[in-house]
């Protein structure tokens, strides 16, 4: 089962570097993440949300090839196979983006803006699905970025441990 974790730091860009920290990470299997996402709140107070995981742009793809190969196999039937792959591969591309840009997968929007909104001027926050991590490698790499743990899904015995850890961090 994945726990969210969502750390807040000084600096409107400071959460992307921790997240391409986190992935580069997570090539050397040290963490497991299924789904992150980065808030920033800009010095006018402006919260930006940006998702790991592009949902529209993946449900176009994927839906445009779906129709492409249903349509291909439909314009067969009526002898214009080109045109029925167009078609189809338009029709999907445009029902698979729909899709995406409905779904919600992983972290919940709502959560993340309610939040975003009560993060300082000037800064950001992480929030990530963590399916497994070897703390004792990742916590020293995140120490320069001096995370703070905002919100967690862990216990309050393993959230106050996750808490003294990322203190210790700090300083």
């Amino acid at each position: 089962m994945s726990s969210m974790v969502v750390l807040g730091f000084d600096g409107v860009h400071t959460a992307d570097e921790v997240l391409n920290k986190a992935r580069s990470l997570q090539k050397e299997h040290l963490i497991d993440l299924e789904d992150a996402c980065v808030v920033e709140r800009d010095n006018n107070g402006k919260v930006h949300v940006k998702q790991a995981v592009n949902l529209t742009a993946m449900g176009a793809a994927s839906g445009g090839m779906w129709g492409a190969l249903w349509g291909t196999l439909v314009g067969v039937l009526f002898l214009n196979p080109l045109a029925g792959m167009a078609i189809g591969g338009l029709a999907g591309a445009g029902a698979g983006a729909l899709s995406g840009s409905l779904a919600d997968y992983g972290i919940n929007d709502d959560f993340v803006k309610k939040l975003g909104e009560t993060i300082p001027q000037g800064s950001s926050a992480l929030f990530v699905l963590v399916k497994s991590v070897t703390e004792d490698k990742v916590l020293p790499e995140l120490g320069q970025y001096k995370p703070r743990v905002l919100k967690t899904s862990l216990s309050n015995e393993e959230e106050g441990k996750l808490k003294a850890a990322v203190a210790t961090l700090a300083q």
